[in-house]
């Protein structure tokens, strides 16, 4: 029998490294779903993993497997130790996005790490996890995942935006989720300011004080990708062959980069936020950027509303916990108007433990 209460620990790492998010949240279906964050986390990486994390591109898929079996022990020894600091003992599932390692849907590549068996067997637990492998199987792009959650969680909103280390949106569209990832966001941002030797640029303030360099604002407005149409999705390979050269041919100071950057940023959204009268969700690392919030606000014709602490910091977490749930429920999980598959489907793969076996 279908449940209609789930118990779920959630797991999410994102391509800006700035940890794993963890939450143990619960889902409840009543003819709609709704959920209760009850523990939440941002486990830092240790100086090891977020070096060997931001090279993954430049590893072969041998040295990606290896890495693989060690992140998958590393990811389960860091729930473990989750688990056991908030004594969570009443659990159905753990549901994990991994770590993206390379992301190429268009030769028909993807490769998410952390999802071993090593990862069940630790935990002693069942783990549904791999959510991107099939759709890219199925012709997709493997990406944004997020939007189906957007659609059964956060209806109430007319655009979902999330900053990370990409700008990614959804919306309906003649009953349609459409979704597709927008542009760099904190990818670039804290590539420059690393410069600086920070890892990030607090309220978006070293932004604000540059100088705005037009003729580098119109090159990047005119990236090719931009004028792509959706499904589509950004990886770090793009980011390091078609945007950081491109900026470093100027040769300006970090933070002329990053005010240039925050302002392509903004048009590049507002692009998409045109509905007047709408309200876009924000959220993700890049809501804290009061400076590129700012920026947004004063070009897009929709409202941007800011939520929780805790959405903005664990909303794709949630949404990979209700993936994860979708999937023990052999349900649709994977939409095609926002991937390109051939067809909408249940991703993911389920890992029981030895103990199960």
């Amino acid at each position: 029998m279908i449940k209609s209460r789930y118990k779920v620990i959630a797991v999410m790492s994102g391509t800006s490294l700035d940890g794993i998010d963890v939450i143990y949240t619960t889902f409840d279906y009543k003819g709609f779903w709704s959920f209760e964050i009850c523990n939440s986390e941002t486990l830092k990486y240790s100086s090891y993993w977020k070096e060997t994390l931001s090279q993954l591109v430049d590893k072969s898929i041998d040295d990606l497997k290896e890495i693989d079996f060690k992140y998958s022990e590393y990811l389960a020894n860091k729930v473990l130790s989750f688990m056991k600091k908030y004594q969570i003992k009443d659990l159905d599932f753990v549901s994990s996005h991994g770590h993206t390692a390379l992301h190429q849907p268009d030769r028909g590549l993807t490769y998410q790490i952390g999802n071993e068996q090593s990862f069940a067997n630790i935990l002693d637990c069942k783990v549904i996890c791999d959510f991107r492998v099939q759709d890219v199987d199925y012709g997709g792009q493997g990406a944004p995942l997020v939007p189906i959650g957007d659609r059964l969680l956060f209806h109430d909103y007319d655009y979902c935006l999330n900053f990370g280390g990409f700008a990614n949106v959804s919306f309906e569209d003649i009953n349609e989720r459409i979704a597709f990832d927008i542009c760099p966001v904190n990818i670039v941002l804290n590539h420059y300011v690393s410069k600086l030797n920070l890892e990030y640029d607090n309220k978006g303030q070293i932004a604000s004080r540059g100088k705005l360099h037009n003729d580098l604002l119109n090159k990047l407005n005119q990236l090719e990708f931009y004028e792509k149409p959706a499904p589509k999705s950004l990886g770090l390979e793009w980011v390091r062959t078609h945007v950081i050269p491109l900026i470093d041919l100027f040769k300006l100071e970090t933070e002329d980069i990053l005010r240039t950057f925050t302002e392509h940023i903004a048009i590049q959204i507002s692009k998409v936020l045109k509905v007047k009268d709408s309200k876009t969700l924000v959220t993700g690392g890049g809501a804290y950027n009061d400076f590129l919030i700012e920026r947004l606000r004063s070009k897009s014709a929709s409202t941007i509303i800011i939520p929780s602490k805790e959405i903005i910091e664990f909303k794709e977490a949630l949404v990979f916990g209700l993936l994860g749930v979708l999937k023990d429920r052999k349900e649709i999980n994977s939409l095609r108007s926002v991937t390109g598959a051939r067809r909408d489907h249940s991703s993911g793969k389920i890992l029981f433990p030895k103990s199960q076996n």
